[in-house]
């Protein structure tokens, strides 16, 4: 007992001998005003100081030392957290994502944040299990699946709800908050698509939206805020004994993973009923899972994963073109005539033949993208194309944020909102980029097997409101770009509605 009042000196003794043992182990030289390419530090805690000090604009700062960085690559080191390397050089990335897949996984640091949430599904599985469910998860996303899934969940919930709220909302002079409406609407139709349930979480013509599911579509945003969260403590130490005394935000997590997994389990367990009784085809992707023989864990990863990535980034990307547009009225003009050449019933070859909406819907993205980093760990020693060196258990990290503000990338505009460099000037046709200089729906092996359906469901959106109505956002104050597992706009984009005029404006524009 004798001993306690001097445990926290021993600690930091103890974890202070062992960061010393680690670079003296590395070869590498400590230096007091830099290591490698980064932010400085001091022995010890390292960039603590500092990452503390900037922690509020984490995004902008890292960013600014990219940008400084002949290599485009920092390295960080911190107390209470792994050397990381964060780069925004494509060749990198080509690097980590695709030449070197193998020494890259998510690794356990990575699970281990969202295990709780995710389980073992693709966004948080590597190996076999990743392969497997790839390989499963490919067949969900075929040209007749997405086109099937735009004649159904979308035009029930984009036609049916979410143009008759904003016509609500434009009649009544109302104010309302898009984040959440085209959140609400992603919810609705991602659960279509994967449980075939509906949460009717919009709610309009007077009704009120259902309840069980909003309590639902809350319970993930909190899981996922709070998962996202546990990656950027100071200590991973602290989530970890929160979680273990089930305090805190971790007993919040605790409570609304009860929710989710009571609701899918009991969805699964209806289906499985009614897959017996009627012995029929399955339709949706849940009945097909159940069908193909999986346990109900490896049911539940697979639909949480699928409702986590269908409902919270293209909502996410939605919410800040539609802003961004508000912000360049010629751009939005051009938009909103592309999309009245739109007649009836939207199908999915007229939605793949608009290529200014794509391309403004791209260069939304490249300046806030919805996933803003992404995270590996190595598996073994290695040096990346630029000379930066990464040890075994180092996180490195590929940042999509920082890339789209980089001069050396995009030229002295790139923190400009310019949809025209998306486009070839002479057959108005999409320019290829390449996905490592424009990693928004990664690259290699894991690339997004929906990149494709979400711009049908981006796309169908987009129209279906530009064709019928002009957002404008309340406040005068520039947004701001929260990141947790998706980026968010912090407190919403209240807007106010007005109908937009059929006539459209003359086709000569400028360049945007």
């Amino acid at each position: 007992m004798f001993l306690t009042p001097f445990l926290p000196f021993i600690f930091m003794f103890t974890v202070g001998f062992n960061f010393t043992l680690r670079l003296f182990l590395r070869g590498r030289r400590w230096n007091f005003k830099s290591q490698e390419h980064g932010p400085g530090g001091y022995p010890l805690v390292g960039c603590l100081v500092s990452y503390n000090r900037n922690k509020h604009r984490l995004l902008d700062w890292y960013t600014e030392l990219l940008s400084a960085s002949p290599s485009q690559t920092i390295v960080v080191e911190r107390l209470g957290t792994r050397r990381t390397v964060v780069t925004g050089n494509p060749e990198n990335v080509e690097h980590i994502l695709k030449s070197r897949f193998e020494n890259y996984p998510k690794g356990r640091p990575f699970s281990e944040l969202l295990g709780d949430l995710l389980g073992n599904g693709i966004f948080n599985a590597d190996g076999e299990p990743w392969r497997a469910q790839r390989k499963l998860l490919s067949h969900e996303f075929s040209a007749r699946m997405i086109k099937a899934a735009a004649e159904t969940a979308l035009a029930a919930v984009v036609g049916g709800r979410l143009v008759p709220a904003l016509a609500q909302a434009a009649d009544g002079d109302a104010v309302v908050d898009l984040q959440e409406l085209l959140r609400r609407a992603a919810f609705d139709s991602i659960c279509m698509v994967s449980m075939g349930i509906d949460p009717d979480c919009v709610g309009v013509g007077g009704g009120a939206a259902s309840c069980w599911g909003l309590d639902l579509a809350e319970a993930f945003d909190a899981a996922a805020g709070i998962s996202a969260t546990r990656g950027t403590a100071v200590l991973q130490a602290v989530w970890k004994t929160k979680r273990a005394m089930g305090i805190g935000s971790e007993r919040i997590l605790r409570e609304k993973l009860a929710l989710i997994n009571d609701a899918v389990g009991k969805m699964i367990k209806r289906r499985k009923t009614e897959e017996n009784e009627r012995r029929a085809q399955p339709t949706d992707f849940l009945s097909r899972l159940i069908s193909a023989g999986h346990s109900d864990t490896a049911v539940r990863d697979m639909v949480v994963s699928f409702v986590m990535a269908g409902r919270d980034t293209s909502s996410s990307a939605l919410t800040w073109f539609f802003w961004v547009l508000s912000q360049h009225p010629e751009a939005e003009a051009r938009a909103a005539d592309e999309a009245a050449t739109a007649k009836g019933e939207l199908s999915y070859g007229a939605l793949k033949e608009m290529p200014w909406l794509e391309a403004c819907l791209c260069e939304s993205m490249r300046l806030y993208p919805p996933v803003a980093w992404d995270s590996k760990y190595a598996a073994e020693d290695d040096v990346l194309p630029d000379g930066t060196r990464v040890f075994k258990g180092d996180r490195v990290t590929y940042f999509p944020y920082g890339m789209g503000r980089m001069e050396r990338l995009w030229g002295k505009d790139a923190e400009e909102f310019r949809p025209s460099r998306w486009l070839d000037a002479e057959v108005k046709e999409m320019v290829k980029v390449s996905p490592f200089k424009y990693p928004v729906f990664q690259a290699g092996p894991r690339v997004c097997l929906g990149k494709d359906m979400a711009f049908v469901q981006m796309k169908y959106v987009a129209v279906s409101v530009l064709k019928k109505f002009h957002l404008s956002p309340v406040s005068v104050v520039r947004p701001v770009f929260l990141p947790l597992l998706t980026a968010h706009m912090a407190g919403g984009l209240s807007v106010s509605v007005t109908k937009r005029k059929s006539e459209t404006n003359p086709p000569n524009y400028q360049e945007t």
